[in-house]
């Protein structure tokens, strides 16, 4: 039977915004109906950024242990450059792109060494005490919602999303395109990867963030999303989503990775 793997809340009483704020985070994971996991996922406190936190996404492509491996770069440089990171020296879109940079030369070294063609997708969010800054690449994406409204999500850098930009195909159709698999951008490839960035200032007790591969998005809309994040906590939605997933996948489910990150008042404070 498919491994599940729950963790269980990080509450982070981190001082955001003069203490407005305690994090709720919690990862879910599940290993679908493949043979191997390929997707990383993790939610950071850095040593040097009092109040700060980062959440990272990767969804591995490759074959065999080749997306394994570029998930697991992603995971490990974010852990290290945000561990490093000083806001007083560097900004978030910076610390981002960074880390983005590194990340990609070194699965295309590895790529180059071991005669594979690891690749990865990326979508990371960076939480200070009065700001939330986010950058994606590829199709995992993130959420931002208040209470259960959706505010925002990234758009996907895939070739059915060109389809819709050009007006060639409408979000129906795209979710049962058959190259709805297809990239038009990723770590790891031959050309540098396109970067989204986003950010937002509106932060408030209540609002949610996810982040998650396709194996989880895939079967939900925006709406179904915005009401199971928000319902319960962070572990209860995580259980909650797994659920739903394989329920809905019938037997051909895909890795499914995400991150939920939850604004709560900090009643201590």
């Amino acid at each position: 039977m498919p491994s599940l793997r729950r963790t269980t809340p990080q509450h982070l009483p981190s001082r955001l915004g003069s203490a407005r704020f305690l994090l709720s985070a919690c990862i879910g994971q599940h290993i679908g109906d493949r043979r191997e996991q390929q997707d990383r996922a993790g939610v950071f406190t850095s040593r040097r950024a009092s109040g700060c936190a980062l959440a990272v996404v990767a969804d591995g492509m490759g074959g065999r242990t080749g997306g394994a491996l570029a998930a697991e770069q992603v995971l490990s440089t974010s852990r290290t450059l945000f561990d490093d990171f000083n806001p007083a020296h560097q900004s978030v879109p910076d610390l981002l792109a960074e880390i983005i940079r590194e990340a990609h030369t070194v699965i295309q070294l590895t790529g180059a060494t071991a005669e594979k063609e690891p690749h990865s997708t990326f979508a990371a969010m960076v939480i200070q005490p009065d700001l939330v800054s986010w950058a994606h690449v590829g199709d995992s994406r993130l959420y931002y919602f208040k209470g259960s409204k959706l505010e925002f999500r990234t758009t996907d850098h895939s070739y059915v999303e060109h389809l819709i930009r050009i007006g060639k195909l409408d979000r129906e159709g795209a979710a049962h395109h058959r190259m709805g698999h297809v990239l038009t951008s990723a770590l790891g490839t031959e050309k540098p990867p396109v970067i989204d960035f986003g950010e937002t200032r509106d932060i408030a007790a209540g609002d949610s963030f996810l982040l998650c591969t396709d194996g989880l998005w895939h079967y939900f809309s925006d709406e179904e999303l915005g009401q199971m994040v928000t319902a319960g906590s962070a572990r209860e939605a995580s259980e909650s989503l797994i659920e739903h997933a394989r329920y809905r996948a019938r037997g051909k489910g895909d890795n499914c990775t995400f991150a939920i990150v939850k604004l709560l008042e900090n009643d201590a404070a």
